[in-house]
């Protein structure tokens, strides 16, 4: 066979060609190539007659080129090859070489071949698959369509979790015409026209679609979506990124329905009772129709908890939401906004008689016998009905209107209450006058503090036996400007809900450790007198207020020893673990509690033995018939006297006016006796001098 390279009209041009050519013999030894294949593939050598041209590539693709190289020949195809080769530079260069046969008269005589640098295709060709393979490990879904909407790349979660097939098949693919269907059914129009600006920015979309996945149900998915141009601004393709989104949704939904929920019932709670009573005031702005609120509390549920159990109690609660549910209208919203609290919210109704017989209506559902657990617990509740009027709506926003409409219902059952439970009552005139009053008592309560209007009054406790005073109870007054002397009970429930419960204490503390130090050092007590001061429920959940009580105590130099708090019997059985450990932490610091009108309301015996409390204080509902000549009252408290002792129960009666309760008490074995018999309460100078009147002449005989 006659060379290529041989002398003849082509010759010149193959040589001079800046592509390699190299022709070889029938098992693709290189006969011969020219400059270009000698520079790009040898690096400037002599070509070596009898050599593979892939002679120069790394040991292991050497191998793998032969292979190709007699897989080619057998098959009787072209044959094409890439390999690595080093510069002389030390870097590394892919070769791509190309044969094909020369066959004369039927029979093979070798191949010519070329050889190119392919560094940068083979460059591309990694970052491709190295981005193909952090598309498939990303977990989001990547499509790219062409400009007609055919699919031209998917990678594996796309094939996952929208269903389509390899793009590169060309059989129809369903799920893939969905996906697109779905996506432009919310692409904005605009994205897709011709004229839009080649901007990247505003050729990129945002959004959520709905999709069905292959395992039948229906996905959200967060799409964004970016729509590549050509020059003349025409839609070249555009490519697609999803991500599966659903399980987001719905925890998202849950979180806010457990926000607006309530845990046990799955009823709306106070959030979202008050978020659709604000709606509802709103439409009846425009639909002129009244909206009432009907607050529900149920009977017993404390009791119920206390002696079966709160699993009971919660059974119970759930029991009543049902009969609740049953009772109202499919158009009322039914809510639970606290332990044993309801309410109803009711649109559209004509007048307060309306809204008052759907209250009885709900109320007598809500009444009668209940069987839990094989115990039959008598239900009942007390409703309170408020409705909206045009000066309402004048005069407050309707989320303010809601708060309202809600307190004023809530006013009306314990109006409900006081009247004997088991009833309904509609929030009066009257009422809603108290409760503005009331409102307008508890923002001049927020000044009253800062305005020095309080002030404390003294009233002794002494001893049943020697007469001597041996303890102090401070009494609150609140001296108002235009009121005259107001009593705690008519404002420290204000105190209690608007959290100033704290501060006034800390100051009823401070003063009166403060008189009680100003009369120790002038001689006018005894140094060991015992200082009395309430504390709320609310006081003693403080988690400060142990610190807080200490450092009054030493500021003044008093004894832990010698403060006495006085607090409810209610407050001592509390579940709330917080005052439990509040009261405890006193104990061991020295500091004495009392158990305050203790034989007031429900009272419990056998409550006294876990008492953490070191005085019992008798009530003077108690201590009102004592020493009657028919003894009427007197087995009553010498049994509770006798009951406290057996616990180590210290006993003080209060109420004592006559003399025949104070002999009789005596008699009864008291130990502390106060009450307007013993004295009056009066002011610190008042009292400091009593006491020095009284320590110059004796004690009086009791």
């Amino acid at each position: 066979m006659r060379s290529i390279w041989e002398n003849d009209s082509i010759d010149p041009v193959l040589a001079a060609l800046p592509l390699g050519v190299f022709e070889t013999d029938a098992e693709c030894r290189v006969r011969s190539a020219n400059q270009a294949f000698r520079d790009l593939v040898l690096g400037g050598a002599p070509v070596v007659a009898g050599t593979a041209p892939w002679s120069v590539a790394l040991p292991r693709e050497r191998t793998e080129c032969e292979k190709r190289w007699v897989e080619s020949r057998e098959s009787g195809t072209a044959f094409s090859v890439r390999f690595r080769t080093g510069t002389a530079s030390g870097e590394t260069r892919w070769i791509r070489i190309e044969t094909r046969p020369v066959v004369v008269d039927g029979h093979l005589h070798g191949h010519v071949g070329t050889a190119v640098d392919c560094s940068g295709e083979m460059t591309r060709e990694v970052l491709s698959d190295q981005l193909v393979g952090l598309l498939d490990v990303s977990g989001d879904a990547v499509l790219v369509f062409d400009r007609a909407g055919e699919p031209v790349f998917a990678n594996d979660p796309a094939r996952a979790m929208l269903g389509v097939t390899d793009p590169g098949t060309g059989a129809p693919d369903a799920a893939a015409r969905a996906y697109v269907q779905a996506v432009r059914d919310q692409l904005p129009r605009e994205l897709l026209t011709p004229e839009r600006a080649d901007n990247s920015s505003d050729n990129r979309w945002h959004g959520e679609i709905v999709v069905r996945s292959p395992d039948g149900l229906a996905r959200v998915l967060a799409v964004v979506v970016q729509v590549v141009r050509a020059s003349d601004g025409s839609v070249d393709h555009w490519a697609t990124i999803a991500r599966d989104i659903t399980e987001d949704r719905r925890v998202q939904a849950e979180l806010a329905r457990q926000a607006t929920h309530d845990a046990l019932t799955g009823l709306p709670n106070r959030v979202l009772m008050l978020r659709k009573t604000a709606e509802a005031l709103e439409r009846s702005r425009t639909t002129g129709q009244s909206v009432a609120v009907l607050f529900i509390d149920l009977d017993k549920l404390k009791h119920v908890n206390d002696t079966i159990g709160h699993a009971v109690g919660d059974q119970l609660i759930v029991a009543i939401s049902r009969r609740l549910a049953a009772a109202t209208r499919p158009s009322d919203l039914v809510a639970r906004i606290s332990g044993d609290e309801f309410t109803v919210l009711c649109e559209g109704l004509l007048d307060d008689q309306v809204a008052l017989d759907i209250a009885e209506r709900i109320r007598t559902a809500i009444t009668g016998p209940v069987v839990l657990q094989g115990v039959e617990i008598e239900a009942g509740a007390s409703v309170g009905v408020a409705m909206s009027t045009t000066d309402l709506l004048a005069s407050e926003s309707p989320a303010d209107a809601a708060v309202t409409l809600l307190r004023s219902a809530d006013t009306a059952m314990y109006r409900a209450k006081q009247r004997g439970r088991g009833r309904s009552e509609l929030f009066s005139d009257d009422m809603r006058a108290a409760a503005r009053d009331r409102q307008v008592l508890g923002a001049e309560l927020e000044q009253a503090l800062a305005r020095g209007q309080f002030a404390l009054l003294y009233q002794p406790i002494v001893s049943a036996q020697t007469g001597r005073t041996v303890a102090v109870e401070a009494l609150l007054r609140w001296r108002h400007p235009v009121r005259g002397e107001i009593a705690p009970a008519e404002f420290l429930e204000l105190a209690e809900e608007s959290g100033l419960i704290s501060p006034i204490g800390d100051w009823v503390l401070a003063t009166a450790a403060a008189d009680v130090a100003h009369w120790i050092a002038g001689g006018f007590v005894d140094a060991r007198l015992a200082l009395h001061v309430n504390a709320s429920r609310r006081q003693l959940s403080d988690a400060t207020f142990v610190d807080r009580t200490l450092s009054i105590l030493r500021e003044h130099s008093l004894d832990a020893g010698q403060l006495v708090l006085e607090t409810s019997e209610s407050a001592l059985v509390e579940t709330n673990p917080s005052v439990m450990r509040t009261v405890n932490a006193l104990k061991r610091l020295g500091v004495r509690v009392a158990v305050d009108d203790f034989g007031a309301g429900h009272s419990s015996l056998a409550a006294l033995r876990s008492f953490p409390a070191d005085m019992l204080k008798l009530d003077g509902t108690l201590v009102r018939d004592v020493g009657r000549t028919d003894g009427a009252d007197d087995p009553m408290v010498r049994s509770l006297i006798q009951l406290a002792h057996s616990l180590d129960l210290t006993v003080c009666a209060e109420w004592v006016s006559t003399e025949d309760h104070l002999q009789r008490l005596k008699v009864l074995g008291c130990d502390l006796l106060q009450g307007n018999r013993i004295a009056e309460p009066i002011d610190a100078g008042r009292f400091a001098e009593r006491e020095r009147r009284r320590a110059s002449v004796g004690p009086s005989p009791t």
